[in-house]
């Protein structure tokens, strides 16, 4: 009896851990240095003054920018294909004026340069010029970060039956229902991709503000969908929190 049972037993527990494993591996992916709520100060709502975040197409990467945020300083994180890269300004912010700022700092031993021009009330924020090594293609786009509403940067990739692959980052903002974003092309034929945008419906879709259609779905800290675009071919596009 003992050499039947044993070996059930051992069998038993096998396949309970393996499912557990199996359950755990199957967590969807969550952002753990993600903020939850903004950065940005409700005094700097409806000035130059605050936080701006966006996204790089061109190699991949995220920009964030701190404006005298609740102290006297003004510095940019960059993160470009996974590396981190501290800016710093000697630019100075002017109350009631535009501000213009080059952010400066180091990439892999070469200078990098990256200038934040912003209206003075804090609208059409830009990257109106920079130099990376490496990446003078790259394509920025940014947006200002208010108390009542967080910016949320997410960075991934789409591939289509052209074939064609490429970047596909994007803004997000929960509370106004919007996004924006850039798709960069890598590899196929075709166009080189462009900017997007649209609007997030009542269940987080993704509706395109060109066609009206439905790109994908924001499920967390993850995006994902497939559509067909205007010849008939299916696109791909999947995107992490990263931001």
């Amino acid at each position: 009896m003992k050499k039947t049972i044993i070996p059930a037993i051992v069998i038993a527990i096998s396949m309970f851990t393996f499912g557990c494993k199996k359950t755990e591996d199957a967590k969807p992916y969550t952002c753990q240095t993600c903020k939850t709520t903004p950065d940005a100060l409700a005094a700097n709502d409806a000035s130059s003054k605050g936080v701006y975040k966006g996204v790089m197409a061109g190699s991949t990467g995220t920009i964030m920018f701190s404006i005298l945020n609740g102290n006297n300083t003004l510095t940019a994180t960059l993160v470009i294909d996974g590396v981190t890269v501290a800016l710093t300004t000697t630019s100075v912010w002017a109350a009631g004026s535009p501000f213009s700022g080059v952010f400066t700092g180091t990439l892999s031993g070469n200078p990098v340069s990256i200038t934040l021009s912003v209206n003075a009330d804090g609208s059409n924020p830009s990257i109106s010029a920079f130099n990376i090594t490496g990446h003078t293609g790259a394509i920025f786009v940014i947006i200002k970060e208010t108390s009542a509403a967080l910016i949320e940067c997410f960075e991934g990739t789409y591939n289509t039956t052209r074939p064609e692959t490429g970047v596909f980052n994007l803004i997000a903002n929960r509370t106004a229902k919007v996004y924006t974003g850039y798709s960069l092309k890598l590899t196929g034929g075709g166009g080189n991709g462009g900017p997007f945008n649209g609007v997030l419906t009542a269940t987080n879709q993704l509706q395109d503000a060109s066609g009206g259609g439905i790109m994908g779905t924001l499920s967390g800290d993850v995006i994902s969908g497939t559509f067909q675009d205007g010849n008939g071919r299916t696109v791909n596009i999947a995107a992490n929190r990263t931001w």
